[in-house]
């Protein structure tokens, strides 16, 4: 019986392969439960943790024109100033765009279709390629 070769197996298609881990993982979304209800367990031992003996305790409040400093600090400089305060600042101070464009019309804007099987076999048809570069 030596003479008789196994039949080839044929390779698996990768399309069908992620289609079934697709719907794997939307079945495991659909039945999942979150739990957001959080409580101590009764029956575990508790340890406490003591406060810091020399740690000073905050119970006042900043000052308000402390905060408004802070702030204004931390704005950018188109907020912080009405013109430009280097020759850098002017080259992107106004951002508006002087024409307003409609991303909708496709005349101009070519935007690229993919689905996610184009997605996947882009990427498998990327690494099949690799592979061959590789041999």
């Amino acid at each position: 019986m030596a003479g008789k070769a196994p039949p080839a197996k044929e390779p698996k298609n990768m399309v069908h392969q992620y289609a079934i881990l697709c719907e794997t993982v939307e079945k495991e979304n659909r039945y999942q439960r979150l739990y957001t209800n959080y409580s101590i367990n009764p029956f575990k031992e508790f340890y406490v943790i003591a406060g810091k003996p020399n740690a000073v305790e905050e119970d006042g409040e900043e000052d308000a024109h402390f905060r408004q400093v802070i702030h204004q600090a931390n704005m950018e400089p188109v907020k912080k100033y009405k013109r430009p305060q280097t020759e850098a600042q002017e080259i992107g101070w106004i951002t508006k765009p002087l024409i307003q464009t409609d991303r909708g019309d496709t005349r101009l804007n070519f935007f690229r279709q993919n689905s996610p099987i184009t997605k996947f076999m882009d990427k498998a048809w990327l690494e099949k390629e690799q592979q061959n570069m590789g041999n």
